[in-house]
């Protein structure tokens, strides 16, 4: 399926028969200033939420505020978040973020983000080192600012690829654009959530990685993927 109109359509549908087994709307997860939840998404990339939640809070019970994160040794930044992936590179990652928006703005500060447009704002975000689609819209999404922006993750790419809303050849990062595009230009922040958090638990409670539990999944009628790994009830009484 290739026709914009019709891909619009699925994607309306997935996300309506999501939404009768999440429950939409989706309450936020948690309410982050904008800057600590830049913070959060860069010890998340390729990380398990467990640990890099914990990562953030070892940061936090360890520094009074995100200047002194910046000004500490970058070893002891390293041991404190350990447990993430990779903290050898997001320690100096962290602290070159912090340090670039202390310069672009003279504070440590993500207030100006507030009432940006979001084009505008993602753009400022993704200037910083080491930030891309993902977090820019991670920070005005999820962050106190509540900001009309869709995320995509690995389990949202997953389902959009397997029911067909995207190519396979398509990456993560320039997804974000195909799949905001094929929703409402309308839709507020919270419907954004929305559907990146309904997509996000389907990937993880149905549309697995390995094994998908296509037996069960609502969306079986509209994914060729799981047509393809379990047709159809009607078609296979008749094979």
């Amino acid at each position: 399926m290739t026709d914009p109109a019709a891909l619009r359509d699925k994607a309306l549908e997935i996300h309506r028969l999501l939404c009768t087994v999440h429950g939409c709307p989706v309450a936020y997860f948690h309410s982050l200033d904008p800057l600590s939840e830049l913070v959060s998404s860069l010890l998340s990339h390729r990380t398990r939420n467990a640990a890099s939640g914990a990562a953030f809070k070892a940061l936090r019970r360890r520094w009074p505020d995100w200047e002194a994160v910046r000004d500490a040794p970058v070893a002891e930044v390293e041991e404190t978040i350990a447990g993430v992936t990779w903290p050898e590179q997001k320690a100096p990652r962290i602290q070159a973020v912090l340090r670039r928006i202390t310069e672009r703005v003279g504070t440590l500060s993500l207030d100006l983000l507030t009432g940006m447009p979001v084009p505008e704002a993602r753009a400022w975000l993704e200037e910083l080192p080491g930030v891309g689609p993902k977090t820019s819209a991670a920070v005005l999404s999820f962050s106190t600012l509540r900001q009309a922006a869709l995320p995509v993750d690995s389990h949202h790419h997953r389902v959009a690829v397997r029911t067909g809303l995207i190519p396979a050849s398509l990456a993560v990062g320039p997804s974000h654009a195909v799949l905001a595009a094929q929703l409402p230009a309308d839709w507020d922040a919270q419907q954004l959530y929305d559907n990146h958090e309904v997509m996000m638990l389907h990937g993880q409670r149905c549309c697995y990685h390995h094994a998908p539990a296509c037996d069960r999944c609502v969306l079986l009628r509209l994914c060729p993927t799981g047509q393809v790994l379990r047709p159809p009830e009607a078609e296979r009484e008749s094979a």
